[in-house]
């Protein structure tokens, strides 16, 4: 048996500029990091060598990968002629919830096929087949910042540049700092879940607008600010980042907030709360924000008690082979 292991990520900015109706155009980046939260994935040789048994949130037992119907595991089986086997798998979080699980379980999933066939592949070259299977092979209409954010690991600046390229700066911090960001975020489950698709194909139509190609371009600079902030160990910048990158958000599509979400969100900040925002591309999932003291912190989980805080911490490994 082999068993992968990939974690899930929080985003802080630059969310939306690793779209291609953008990228291609302006160039985009990303501030992001992934966390101790997991996609795990098990496979094994099935005694029937001839069939494939596939178990996640339904199963599946065919003769056929072009049978399968999770259109993730038939192309990356199919990519790496998979068959004979047994296939499982579990998640810390569910699906839907704003925190790349998608792209989590397709980096995993590329990662456990190439241990299963001997093949080695890098964390980065993970990552641009995640994408090439995820937006040019079943047409999602997403961006890249996901599987390389999954696949790399840690606290990264990902910059998309016009001609397609992908780089991956880490951002280092000492231990003080680290521990300093990881105990001055809070995260809170809204309790439903979306389909990010609809919120981002609504989003890319309206990049044209003039208005909201504004708000991505600030987003975008934002990524730079805070990297340079984040360097220079001004750790609380990180507060009125995510507010105002929040803000300028909101605007891009109509589907990204509704009065629920933002009526949760205003009792964090009149609490104490810095900044924040909605994790993934919008409508549902979990609700991030930034309290830099335990007074604050201890007030905002008071008026947010309707809601389940889900506690977490920074991890650095991306995608790994476990087992």
């Amino acid at each position: 048996m082999i068993i992968s292991r990939t974690p899930f990520r929080i985003s802080f900015a630059g969310g939306g500029s690793d779209l291609p109706s953008y990228y291609l155009k302006y160039g985009g980046a990303v501030l992001s990091t992934t966390i101790d939260k997991y996609t795990y994935l098990s496979m094994h040789p099935y005694f029937a060598e001839n069939k494939i048994f596939l178990k996640y949130s339904s199963n599946e037992y065919v003769d056929n990968i072009n049978d399968v119907k999770h259109p993730l595991i038939r192309e990356i089986f199919r990519h790496f002629d998979i068959r004979g086997v047994d296939f499982n798998s579990s998640a810390d979080i569910p699906s839907g919830t704003g925190l790349a699980s998608s792209s989590a379980f397709a980096a995993g999933l590329i990662n456990l096929c190439a241990a299963y066939k001997g093949i080695y592949i890098n964390k980065e070259d993970i990552a641009a087949l995640a994408c090439d299977i995820e937006i040019e092979r079943l047409m999602e209409p997403i961006g890249k910042q996901d599987q390389y954010a999954c696949a790399v690991g840690g606290l990264n600046f990902i910059q998309f540049h016009e001609n397609e390229k992908v780089t991956v700066e880490k951002i280092h911090l000492g231990a003080e700092m680290q521990d300093k960001l990881d105990n001055n975020l809070l995260m809170f489950y809204l309790g439903k879940t979306r389909s990010a698709g609809s919120v981002l194909k609504e989003q890319k139509s309206n990049i044209e607008s003039s208005k909201k190609l504004d708000n991505l371009h600030k987003m975008v600079k934002l990524a730079y600010d805070l990297r340079q902030e984040l360097l220079s160990q001004n750790i609380d910048a990180l507060g009125e980042i995510l507010h105002t990158g929040w803000m300028y958000k909101k605007e891009l599509a109509s589907g990204i907030s509704d009065e629920a979400i933002d009526s949760n969100y205003d009792l964090a900040m009149k609490n104490g709360a810095l900044g924040g925002k909605l994790l993934g591309a919008g409508g549902g999932g979990f609700l991030l924000f930034y309290v830099n003291s335990e007074e604050k912190k201890a007030a905002v989980r008071s008026a947010l008690s309707h809601l389940m805080e889900t506690e977490f911490r920074f991890e650095n490994s991306g995608t790994s082979i476990i087992f």
